[in-house]
This record gives C-alpha cells, structure tokens and sequence, in this order.
C-alpha cells in the first residue's frame, strides 16, 4: 500500500513545478515555513487545507483527521482511497494545500 501511495504522491508533486517533495522515511511537502502534506509510515496520505476547502472536501469525502506517529495533525485530512485513483483532482487538492500555506505569514 505505502509504495502504490508514494507513486501517485510522487506523480502529483512532479505534476506541479512549485511543490518539491522532501524527506526520505517521511515524505512530505512544505512552503513558506510550513508543511502541507506527508505520507505517514502506515502509508496514508494527508493534505493540509484551509477550513474553507477542508468544508469542501468533507461535502464531498467526508473528511477524516489524518494522523501521523500518533498525533493528529491540525488543518490535515486523510486522504480517502478513491481519491487516490483520481490523480487530476488529487493534484487540486495539494494545489490548494501549497496555497493555503503561501497565504500563511512566514514561519
């Protein structure tokens, strides 16, 4: 499960020129000081979004907390499996999360 998550994580960050992933044991992304997405070591997916699109996303996903070593992690949702088979809108969503934290001041 982890590594078919780490493809579509990898294809969707190579689909955006603006959004590097980073780590090796734990991928994410950041921008502006600030991460906005990681694939956990159960090989879930969370994306941090503005409460705007986190309402969104649960009108359309129910969204789910997203946990990583055991913490839930604040604004992030768990990204749900069919999400993961729809790479264009997939890529949305972490678009979304790279400009929420761009609106961010500077950490």
């Amino acid at each position: 499960m982890r590594d078919g998550v780490l493809k579509i994580y990898d294809e969707i960050i190579e689909s955006n020129p603006n959004i590097v992933r980073k780590g090796k044991t734990m991928p994410y992304t950041s921008a502006n000081g600030h991460m906005f997405s990681q694939v956990n070591k159960e090989g879930e997916l969370g994306i941090r979004l503005s409460k705007e699109n986190t309402d969104e996303f649960d009108k359309t996903f129910g969204a789910k907390p997203f946990k990583s070593y055991g913490a839930t992690m604040r604004e992030y949702v768990l990204i749900p499996e069919s999400l993961l088979k729809d790479k264009k809108k997939l890529g949305e969503y972490l678009k979304k999360g790279f400009e929420y934290v761009m609106s961010l001041p500077l950490k």
